[in-house]
């Protein structure tokens, strides 16, 4: 049985642009260019033996590392500051983030009993784009269909690229990081005009602030 650490020098040899790390708990992460994607797909399924598929998702890393719930040391009086504090994630926005957007697939090989992460990063933020692998991976549509519906990342090459969650007339991306908490439109079904209709959102933003109740000897153990 080959290790993750002979796996990843396999791959290396054939892609020296392939970077990788084993986890502490044996999971080994490839990250692969996107313009070698198509290319590292066809390699694992034909030479390394991945042949199944399990998982395709994306990831927003435009806030990645902001940590506004930061509670170690938080009494019952500290929770506000998570919710109020926009300031510093509204700075963040206005910096253009190096790769913000990346394609993340989970394979199987079960000739070898391996599992492989592979991430690739959209090399354009304002038009993420990567090459669609259904022909390479079948079960890979729809999970390329949800990843273009939530986060907006289109598959070149995709034979039916269509949102798959949202509705037709959806608009933005639900999963983006600047994506509304309240959303952008509002439908609702109207009996005059016989017919559901779609409106700008009439409802105002509202967080719940988590009171906390602690016993009067754990708040004077802090």
């Amino acid at each position: 049985m080959r290790s993750l650490s002979h796996l990843l020098e396999m791959m290396q040899q054939a892609w020296s642009q392939v970077e990788g790390s084993i986890s502490e708990v044996d999971e080994l992460t490839v990250t692969v260019p996107a313009k070698d994607w198509r290319a590292v797909a066809l390699y694992l399924r034909d030479s390394l033996g991945f042949e199944q598929l399990i998982d395709l998702c994306a990831v927003d890393y435009s806030t990645y590392g902001q940590v506004n719930w930061q509670t170690d040391a938080a009494v019952n009086e500290g929770f506000s500051r998570g919710i109020f504090d926009f300031e510093r994630a509204t700075a963040a926005e206005n910096d253009e983030v190096e790769a913000r957007f990346a394609v993340v697939t989970h394979l199987l090989s079960i000739a070898h009993n391996q599992r492989l992460r592979v991430k690739v990063f959209c090399e354009d933020n304002g038009f993420p784009v990567v090459d669609s692998v259904c022909d390479v991976w079948a079960a890979v549509n729809w999970f390329e269909r949800e990843a273009f519906d939530l986060f907006g990342i289109a598959f070149a090459g995709h034979p039916d690229l269509r949102r798959l969650l949202t509705d037709y007339g959806f608009v933005g991306h639900p999963l983006r990081k600047d994506f509304p908490l309240e959303g952008q439109v509002e439908m609702r079904y109207d009996p005059v005009q016989n017919r559901v209709i779609y409106e700008p959102v009439s409802i105002e933003n509202r967080v719940n602030t988590p009171r906390v109740i602690r016993p009067t000897e754990y708040l004077g153990a802090v």
